[in-house]
């Protein structure tokens, strides 16, 4: 079953970000195991906060590569660009349809 990881965080420093995600991305290119998709979103009501949606082939998957120190380091340097404290939710990802 695949997993999602919603991480619903506020920066004023989003291109940073993603510049941070850029680069992980190309550097895990060749990796398996690692996400499958990522999704950004920007709340319409609160133009610093935003919701990243990272799928996983499997929860087990995630574990792994949350395991995995290259990990930790982006993950530490994304925080120090977020506003207060990042919320993480966990689900198991039960339909996903393109409609059109």
């Amino acid at each position: 079953m695949k997993f999602v990881q919603i991480i619903d965080f506020e920066t004023e420093r989003l291109d940073e970000m993603e510049q941070i995600f850029e680069d992980t991305e190309r550097r895990f290119a060749d990796r398996t195991g690692g996400p499958t998709h990522r999704i950004l979103l920007k709340d319409r009501d609160n133009p610093r906060r935003y919701l990243a949606l990272i799928e996983f082939d499997s929860f087990e998957e995630a574990m792994r590569n949350s395991e995995d120190p290259e990990t930790g380091r982006m993950a530490e340097r994304l925080g120090a660009l977020c506003i207060g404290e990042r919320v993480y939710t966990n689900c198991d990802l039960l339909d996903a349809s393109e409609l059109k």
